[in-house]
């Protein structure tokens, strides 16, 4: 909207003593004769703001000119830009909003505040995806987003882990979170917490039934609730393994999170890994031979099973069947 826009312009020029126009342009996504409008606006509405032709030219406010909004201190300032860099706005469809609420933000601070707040901006970067973690299907939560703030009850159709059919389940909402780049809708179903990836909703409905949340539980609550069920969650199958020194680093970091206790010394190294299934243990498969299971044999017999259906199908040069799960 152009109000939004306008405000946008003068909120950038209150941060800096001028603004070139094609930068404006740039930022706002609009053309630079559109500015130029903009600034004739701004003008006729009483603001003092003025252009200057040329090289070293641009968009500026007289000196002394300012809508000052005070309040926030130096460190509040660079924890607000720290948040923004955390990369959820974009897949709820606020990253215009984020970065609108930003320019705000820094034309109300104090100016001493201004360059912490900037740099803090330019210098921290928070990439909430591990590191080797296998991408994820591209998620649309504008269903979600819009479902969850609606107070009703929702009806999901959602294919769990390993099913190929979406199941139907009615639930009542708390809200949506992130864990480590994917995205969790929080829930209620027949009053107790669940989890469902956002990812593997087919389809949401509301329903005309009012949401029915558990007296005194927030989002946070449920949260923490099924967060401690899947950590500590407990290990039915416990796998000693060696692995070589010089893929420990990599090792730890795709499998950090199984491991039983700190890895042995020497080369290779003893570790110990607890998991909920054995074929869990397929994920040491793409370090070949620089990882070997030691125990248990259910284990050593699942990887030397999937292990020999591979070579099978690329060592034979026919299409075989996959291995089995």
């Amino acid at each position: 909207m152009k109000s939004d826009r306008l405000l946008s312009i003068l909120l950038l020029l209150q941060t800096r003593t001028r603004v070139p126009a094609a930068e404006l342009a740039k930022r706002l996504e609009v053309s630079v004769r559109t500015i130029y409008r903009d600034v004739d606006s701004l003008s006729a509405s009483g603001v003092p703001v003025y252009a200057e032709r040329g090289r070293h030219g641009g968009i500026a406010l007289l000196p002394g000119f300012r809508t000052d909004v005070t309040g926030l201190t130096s460190d509040e300032a660079r924890a607000l830009f720290v948040l923004a860099a955390q990369g959820t706005h974009s897949a709820l469809g606020l990253e215009g909003a984020i970065g609108s609420a930003l320019r705000k933000v820094m034309a109300a601070l104090p100016a001493p505040h201004r360059p912490a707040a900037e740099a803090t901006s330019r210098r921290i970067l928070v990439d909430p995806v591990r590191w080797m973690a296998t991408p994820g299907p591209a998620v649309d939560l504008g269903d979600l987003h819009t479902a969850v703030f609606a107070e009703r009850r929702l009806r999901l159709r959602y294919r769990h882990g390993g099913e190929t059919r979406p199941r139907t389940y009615t639930v009542d909402p708390y809200g949506l979170v992130a864990k480590a780049g994917v995205w969790y809708l929080v829930a209620d179903r027949r009053g107790k917490p669940r989890l469902f990836r956002a990812d593997r909703v087919a389809a949401v409905t509301v329903t005309d039934e009012p949401v029915r949340r558990r007296a005194g539980v927030e989002l946070a609550d449920a949260w923490e609730t099924l967060r401690r069920e899947v950590e500590q969650r407990p290990a039915e199958v416990l796998v000693t393994a060696t692995v070589r020194r010089s893929r420990l680093d990599m090792f730890l970091r795709i499998l950090g999170p199984q491991l039983a206790g700190p890895p042995g010394e020497g080369d290779p190294a003893t570790v110990e890994l607890a998991l909920t299934d054995v074929r869990d243990a397929r994920a040491l498969l793409p370090f070949g031979a620089d990882v070997e299971v030691l125990t248990p044999g259910s284990v050593r017999e699942d990887l030397a099973r999937v292990a020999a259906a591979v070579a099978e199908r690329y060592g034979g040069g026919g299409h075989g069947a996959a291995p089995g799960s």
